[in-house]
């Protein structure tokens, strides 16, 4: 569908169309970082849907180095329902946009028959010193940052199949922001990032490998599984988005002979608000799990490595164990 309409092209659009944000150069110290992302509630309470939605839209910015200053809040609700429900959605929002460091001024709102929230983010960052996906090398070691299975996970949740446990871990998982390990990454000095959203773990990885011009070997053993996911997968629970996911990274993945299925749903599974896949030096990869751990990131994963683009017969995505 993109290809059906005009490409935006400038010499001071440093990242556009393919990134987790659109980076635009104002002069030699200051670019603007530009993103925008809203959904349905994924889980039944409203704050914790605000906060949530908010930390996945400012997800974005840090994605690419960036650090979010204002944000607009993106609002579709029913005329009909409770405003007092509206009310909790924005103020989970605004005070995950505060722990950002990032003013809500305003937004737009439209009478929908289903609820959505989300952020139009504006952030900065130094022209030059944006991280893209694109910058992904031979020899680099990928981190992620944030456990994958939150598709499961809520999905369950609305079928009321889910511990309560499980669920609010998978809530504190999604409402964190992405804020310290990108500070991390940028101090360290990464060499392309993306976030893990709707697309999966592979989805995502795929976008960088093709920007980059590489592909990557991926040990499942390695990749952080939150609490309670494999055995929900084990139960044929998974949103129609995970299946959609794997089948679009099927013709470009080499999957090792018997492999469990459940890891394929896994790998593949459409996230909310995941952590960053960093693609990192590997002799400052060890700098990065220690500035991680200083900065009390929970999760920092090595998963695999960035590889030839030739190394699996023309297939990006080489899976291990």
């Amino acid at each position: 569908m993109l290809r059906q309409l005009p490409e935006a092209n400038h010499p001071d659009l440093l990242a556009g169309t393919g990134e987790d944000a659109a980076v635009y150069r104002m002069d030699d110290d200051l670019a603007l970082v530009s993103t925008i992302d809203f959904f349905p509630p994924i889980v039944d309470d409203p704050y914790s849907f605000g906060q949530i939605a908010a930390a996945n839209a400012l997800s974005d910015i840090y994605a690419m180095g960036g650090r979010p200053l204002f944000a607009l809040n993106v609002v579709g609700f029913p005329v009909g329902l409770p405003k007092d429900i509206l009310v909790s959605v924005l103020r989970g929002g605004a005070d995950k946009a505060q722990e950002a460091g990032a003013l809500v001024v305003g937004g737009h709102t439209v009478d929908d028959a289903e609820p959505k929230y989300g952020l139009a983010v504006t952030g900065v960052v130094r022209p030059g010193e944006q991280i893209t996906s694109a910058g992904a090398r031979v020899g680099d070691r990928l981190i992620l940052t944030k456990g994958i299975g939150t598709g499961v996970i809520t999905t369950a949740g609305k079928q009321q199949r889910v511990a309560p446990g499980v669920l609010d871990e998978a809530v504190a998982a999604m409402s964190t922001l992405n804020m310290a390990a990108s500070e991390a990454m940028v101090e360290v000095g990464a060499n392309a990032c993306t976030d893990v959203t709707g697309f999966g773990l592979l989805g995502h990885l795929r976008i960088m490998l093709e920007a980059s011009g590489v592909a990557a070997s991926v040990r499942y053993e390695a990749v952080p599984i939150l609490r309670g996911a494999r055995e929900l997968a084990e139960q044929g629970i998974a949103p129609g988005g995970t299946g959609r996911n794997t089948a679009a990274v099927s013709g470009v993945t080499s999957w090792p002979d018997g492999l469990d299925e459940v890891w394929t749903v896994l790998l593949c599974d459409a996230q909310t608000s995941g952590g960053l896949l960093i693609s990192v030096d590997p002799e400052r990869s060890g700098e990065l799990a220690a500035r991680l751990a200083e900065a009390g990131v929970e999760t920092a994963a090595d998963i695999g490595e960035v590889v030839p683009a030739d190394s699996f017969d023309g297939k990006l995505i080489g899976i291990s164990p």
